[in-house]
């Protein structure tokens, strides 16, 4: 028995915000005196993205961790819900057919969790199994994939995972206590966005239409480089911690970790057909395309997720496979690679094959 990805299903909150309003309308003040934030706003590759709390219209920045929990509840349930509902309707399964329901977020938690409330709204049976993926960072959509499609295989019923992120809930105060400006702060406010994807997992080939049957996941953390990439708790909500050293160490790990898992299964870089580039940033981009030799507009779809969308932590890279679906990416028979990347320093990376 065979795991696929057979149903895609999305939600945003709010209308689309602009880049360029993000920063008139808000951080432009609230970054007042860094000479380089307008410089690293502008250069984020972000167009426009969604948020569940616009920065422009209501300020969080002081928000207690508490304060913004109770928001995440608020504003997650409805957008889980849609989410996972149009996946179910593009698979063609009813939610009492879902024998698990795993839920990924590193931007907000609750118990009883989005797991157990999203599952009850739509109808999904009293026995669901029910798993939840919690402070991972932006790769956690993959290790949740591996986890339901492994479900799948060992007891041949359907799965679905929900990636749910409201970073916008984020937003730190611009300088600590002693008036310093942290620039991975300006870095992170300037790419993350929200979102809500759900994906559908089913054991064989679907029927009714083709489905990304799921060959293998593989990781790689270089613990070494730990500190690069952080995301605390803190009283004032999540903050995140990053270093302009990620690119340089995803640059030593990316070829080997590829070329191996392809050669497992008798591959080469120029045997697949589309590529899910999580998008953390144009630099992360540019760094996979190099060091990949991979062409011109192989990482288009990332690009294009990036700048509509921006960085949208765990659910980015689900997106990013959707918008090549829509192409027709990858085609019958070819494989897709899914990436991203996170802390640890991790790599997470999924073989995928159109069936």
């Amino acid at each position: 028995m065979t795991a696929y990805v057979a149903g895609f299903g999305m939600a945003f909150p709010g209308g689309r915000v602009s880049q360029a309003d993000m920063w008139d309308g808000f951080f432009s003040q609230h970054f007042a005196g860094d000479r380089m934030a307008e410089r690293i706003f502008r250069g984020a590759g972000v167009v426009h993205r969604h948020a569940a709390v616009n920065p422009v219209e209501e300020d969080v920045s002081r928000w207690s961790t508490g304060e913004r929990m109770r928001r995440y509840v608020a504003e997650a349930l409805p957008l889980g819900k849609e989410a996972v509902a149009a996946a179910l309707t593009d698979a063609g399964l009813a939610p009492d057919e879902v024998g698990l329901l795993a839920v990924v977020s590193c931007t907000g938690y609750v118990t009883p969790g989005l797991d157990i409330r999203v599952a009850a709204d739509l109808g999904m049976a009293p026995d669901v199994q029910r798993l939840f993926v919690g402070h991972m960072g932006c790769y956690a959509a993959i290790p949740g994939l591996g986890a339901a499609a492994d479900y799948v295989v060992a007891r041949g019923r359907p799965a679905v995972v929900l990636c749910l992120e409201l970073t916008s809930l984020h937003v730190q105060p611009a300088a600590d206590d002693d008036g310093h400006v942290d620039r991975g702060q300006v870095v992170s406010h300037a790419l993350f966005g929200d979102a809500a994807v759900a994906v559908v997992v089913l054991p064989d080939a679907p029927q009714r239409h083709a489905g990304l049957e799921v060959v293998e996941i593989a990781a790689l953390t270089d613990a070494a480089t730990a500190d690069h990439m952080t995301w605390d708790v803190t009283d004032l909500g999540f903050r995140m911690g990053l270093s302009p050293e990620v690119p340089r160490v995803l640059a030593r790990h990316v070829h080997p970790m590829i070329t191996d898992l392809l050669a497992r299964h008798g591959m080469t870089i120029a045997d697949v057909d589309a590529w899910a580039v999580h998008p953390g940033g144009p630099r992360i981009l540019s760094t996979v395309a190099e060091r990949l030799a991979l062409p011109d507009d192989a990482l288009d779809a990332s690009l294009g997720v990036l700048a509509e969308r921006g960085n949208c932590s765990s659910a980015t890279v689900l997106l990013v496979l959707d918008a090549l679906r829509a192409t027709g990416r990858p085609r019958t028979g070819r494989a897709a690679v899914a990436m991203a990347f996170g802390p640890g320093l991790t790599l997470y990376v999924t073989l995928l094959r159109e069936a």
